[in-house]
């Protein structure tokens, strides 16, 4: 007979278990404890030792009161490193391939999936935005995560891609084109009007340009 015990779910309980199992958090992927352990990896981050025991804790109780908070951007900041090494961009790639990182917003782009990046590798600078590498451009993700931007950094996507070149989509073909009754407006029907205290300005800026001359002594 089997043991039954072998059939069991073995549940993560450790804090990196918790972290990245948390609903919002599904753009983080796990970092291995051999790669947090490696001193090398750590090089230039500041941190407490407690902080650093509670992200390997095993048995991780989330309830304890001597949780300091510091260990989301302990985790977050080797997390932006552990992605852009070998083992790490394999992750990343995988959860790309099965959509974790969700897709454009833009109409033509149709569907073209993401991936996360934030705008500066500074902690505490802006939440994680998603990049479409079709139009080229960043978004808010659909679900709003409260991720930092730093746990990826800003050259994620671009090394990604240079590492995957065959993951890279072409740009969109179609573009919208703004008509009215069928025919294409011109571009200057599409500027934005000048404001009125602009352009008193300009006005005030041509008289005295206007007027110099005759004011100036002989």
């Amino acid at each position: 007979m089997s043991n039954p015990q072998s059939n069991e779910h073995k549940v993560d309980a450790s804090w990196i278990g918790w972290f990245v199992g948390m609903i919002g958090n599904e753009f983080v992927c796990r970092v291995p404890i051999d790669f947090i352990e490696n001193k090398f990896n750590l090089t230039g981050l500041e941190y407490l030792k407690d902080t650093m025991n509670v992200v390997l804790e095993p048995l991780f109780d989330r309830s304890v009161a001597w949780v300091s908070g510091y260990e989301e951007k302990l985790y977050g900041m080797i997390h932006a490193r552990y992605i852009m090494s070998a083992r790490g961009v394999e992750d990343m790639r995988l959860k790309y391939l099965m959509g974790d990182f969700g897709s454009c917003p833009k109409f033509y782009c149709k569907g073209q999936k993401a991936l996360p990046v934030g705008l500066s590798d500074k902690w505490g600078q802006s939440k994680v935005k998603i990049y479409c590498p079709s139009c080229k451009d960043v978004f808010r993700p659909k679900y709003r995560p409260k991720l930092d931007g730093a746990m990826f950094g800003t050259s994620f996507p671009h090394l990604f891609f240079m590492q995957f070149p065959m993951l890279r989509p072409q740009p969109p073909v179609e573009k919208y084109v703004p008509r009215i009754h069928g025919f294409r407006l011109h571009e200057s029907a599409l500027m934005p009007l000048e404001s009125s205290e602009t352009s008193s300005e300009t006005s005030t800026e041509d008289i005295g340009s206007t007027s110099s001359p005759s004011s100036c002594p002989n």
